[in-house]
């Protein structure tokens, strides 16, 4: 099976110019083509649905162990599947790349951004190679390289014996920087037209036959899971538009392998929630939408209802600022929102408890009971005046605030949470959502 991973040397350094680059020549060349992104990013896994066009999913190994990882890994993979990885290689107490790398027994190609860098690169390829030991780098790409550099980083990797990959020359930038990653794929002019281009700077400049040939263990692990209610089809309705969609398409795949049906509906151009026995509310840039959010009053309304009627509810991150009472934009401008959270979501400068987070529940609730733990994700600008004290999250370093807003029918917080790290967290959650089905 042909699988490798596009590593980096440090966030910005080309990893999603160079996957997506990847991606294009060898969709352009006919292969059948796998797109993977280390972590929990939900941004770049767009991009390369834009370049492939089917489903791109994540590879997280704080959230799931190596069993889980693999299964995921061998249920989405194709011909050739590429798996971008997050951050720096090694960046990450967890969930790093390298880690993925290891536990996936997948080759791993390392991008080093050239600009303004000549004979350095090879201290860099040297640091990569022998900084943790065993790893599986086999070679690196050099994104931005001028054309009279590229003898030189040959000589480099001969010396230092590795492989000479591939480079692409200076490219102007694609993707842009918004937040924490980039802009949303949909947002960015032209860009179908930039992927061809970037493909064909591959075809020219990236050793494909190379990477081709860069083969890798067949993950033959399945995770079995069983509907939790017989008789039933419940009905999640998923937020899905410009506003809304940092979702993990594995969430999703989930919830209809226990038996759910998933309809989707936009909090921007619909009138009211479809017809749904739960919903879910994840993240996004709500924030950016706030006027044409509070002017959809009757999908407010028939929001707020729902959660009333006691409808199993997740609201993650920017759907847990839908939930408020109002929400401020960038520009200070304050705006009415569904009115569930007795609060206001207000822009910071700096983003808000970052990271990964182990939560503790403060008492029983849709998701979990009493002292049990879940781990999540926080990436955020945005704050809030009422963050809940339903859960205690805490970071690897110590670090501990109360968070979420919990009932037996409502999680709304901050944290993203991904229902592969626990799978009994879905199934709770579907179970809820059939037994407000029966009751209506």
């Amino acid at each position: 099976m042909i699988r490798f991973m596009i590593g980096g040397t440090h966030s910005g350094c080309g990893k999603t110019t160079v996957t997506c680059a990847v991606l294009a020549a060898l969709k352009a060349r006919g292969h059948d083509v796998a797109a993977f992104k280390c972590g929990p990013d939900y941004i770049d896994p767009m991009f390369h649905r834009s370049v492939i066009g089917v489903g791109s999913h994540n590879l997280d190994s704080f959230f799931c162990d190596a069993r889980t990882l693999n299964s995921i890994l061998g249920e989405y993979s194709r011909e050739v599947s590429v798996i971008e990885g997050v951050m720096g290689f090694y960046d990450g107490a967890v969930g790093s790349a390298y880690s993925v790398s290891q536990l996936t027994e997948t080759p791993a190609v390392i991008v080093i951004d050239c600009k303004g860098m000549s004979d350095s690169a090879g201290a860099v390829m040297s640091g990569f190679l022998n900084y943790r030991r065993p790893n599986r780098i086999v070679g690196f790409i050099f994104d931005r390289l001028p054309q009279k550099l590229v003898p030189m980083v040959k000589r480099l990797c001969d010396e230092l014996g590795t492989e000479y990959l591939g480079c692409l020359p200076k490219h102007g930038e694609v993707f842009d920087s918004r937040h924490l990653g980039l802009v949303t794929a949909e947002e960015i002019a032209g860009l179908r037209e930039k992927l061809k281009r970037l493909g064909e700077l591959a075809e020219e400049h990236i050793c494909l036959d190379k990477l081709l040939s860069l083969e890798a263990p067949e993950r033959s692990e399945r995770i079995e899971v069983t509907p939790p209610t017989a008789g039933t089809k419940p009905v999640i309705a998923a937020a899905r538009d410009r506003a809304f969609c940092f979702e993990y398409a594995e969430n999703h795949a989930l919830l209809e392998k226990l038996g759910c049906e998933v309809r989707y509906f936009s909090p921007l151009a619909d009138g009211e929630l479809p017809e749904a026995d739960g919903l879910i509310l994840c993240g996004g840039y709500p924030e950016l939408y706030a006027k044409e959010l509070s002017e959809n009053s009757s999908m407010l309304r028939s929001v707020k209802a729902a959660v009333a009627s006691g409808m199993p509810t997740i609201a993650e991150c920017g759907g847990f600022m839908y939930l408020h009472h109002e929400l401020t934009d960038k520009q200070g401008d304050t705006y009415p929102m569904a009115g569930v959270i007795d609060g206001r979501a207000y822009p910071t400068e700096h983003l808000r408890r970052f990271g990964y987070v182990t939560m503790t529940a403060a008492r029983d609730g849709l998701l979990c009971g009493e002292g049990k733990q879940l781990k999540a994700h926080e990436f955020h600008y945005w704050d809030s005046t009422s963050c809940g004290d339903g859960f205690k999250a805490e970071k690897p370093d110590g670090r501990s605030w109360e968070c979420c807003h919990v009932s037996g029918s409502l999680y709304a917080g901050f944290p993203h949470i991904y229902f592969y790290s626990d799978i009994r967290t879905a199934e709770r959650f579907v179970s809820a959502c059939a037994e407000y089905r029966k009751r209506k």
